[in-house]
């Protein structure tokens, strides 16, 4: 681990400073990625800003027909709330498959988002609830969030506060886990609500992505028998020793085919 400076802000405010003023400097949240990352020298920043001690972007409300998270609720916060499990219980169950419990009682949700692992689980729930982040400057359609791999609309100095999740009628979260990381090899999150039917893929591409045949398809007919002869492309995923391309275009039918049948 090399050298920096570490801070401990007392607000946001205060953490949007810091990160303006250093010369590289980067935001902590649970840690889980960038810690590893630090201790294996892959990253050398000049200031290391520590978001665990502001109070004001942890917690979990309704807020009409909506449930609004801060961004630095932990995974375990989420999948144990009755808020959550009541008004959106596939969320509840998204959070409680992430990782072990070491890594749900201290990565957060905003962590999460911002790091975006193209295997990630939140935002596959971003995307397919039509949910809006929050931060210090401005609001994001989750949608346009995620723009490419370990990327988003995130500009410096800009820091998530919380995301609001629209309540749907249905939805379920599906993912077929890597055994060792429980990280989604592939995962499908399908919701009916306000925003008609949306099936967010994650694990799958470089990026979280909406197959919107399987949404076509599922708006006229929401079972499983809808997207029985629907195929994705295999062009553009990702490929590696634990799934091939191929497989994971396969995966993508059967997980929104099981996300379908346990929302219906």
């Amino acid at each position: 681990m090399y050298n920096f400076e570490y801070h401990k802000p007392a607000s946001v405010a205060d953490a949007a400073a810091l990160i303006g003023k250093a010369e590289d400097g980067k935001l902590m949240a649970g840690g889980m990625t960038l810690l590893p990352t630090l201790k294996q020298r892959l990253a050398q920043p000049s200031d290391l800003i520590d978001l665990g001690g502001l109070a004001d972007l942890v917690g979990i409300k309704r807020e009409g027909n909506a449930v609004v998270i801060g961004a630095m609720t932990t995974h375990g916060a989420v999948a144990a709330s009755a808020e959550v499990k009541q008004a959106i219980p596939g969320l509840a169950q998204l959070a409680s498959w992430i990782g072990d419990p070491a890594v749900r009682n201290r990565g957060t949700l905003g962590g999460s988002i911002c790091n975006n692992d193209p295997a990630a689980d939140y935002p596959g729930a971003v995307v397919a609830l039509g949910a809006t982040v929050t931060t210090n400057q401005r609001t994001i359609a989750g949608e346009d969030f995620f723009t490419g791999m370990f990327e988003t609309a995130l500009e410096e100095g800009e820091i998530v506060q919380s995301v609001s999740f629209p309540i749907p009628e249905k939805a379920t979260y599906e993912k077929f886990r890597n055994p060792a990381s429980r990280y989604a090899i592939v995962g499908a999150f399908v919701a009916k609500g306000p925003n008609g039917v949306r099936v967010a893929i994650t694990g799958a591409g470089p990026t979280v992505f909406r197959w919107k045949e399987a949404e076509a398809a599922l708006a006229a007919n929401f079972s499983p028998s809808a997207i029985e002869g629907l195929k994705h492309p295999a062009d553009g995923l990702n490929g590696d020793i634990h799934a091939s391309a191929e497989y994971r275009a396969h995966l993508v039918g059967v997980m929104t085919k099981r996300a379908v049948a346990a929302a219906g």
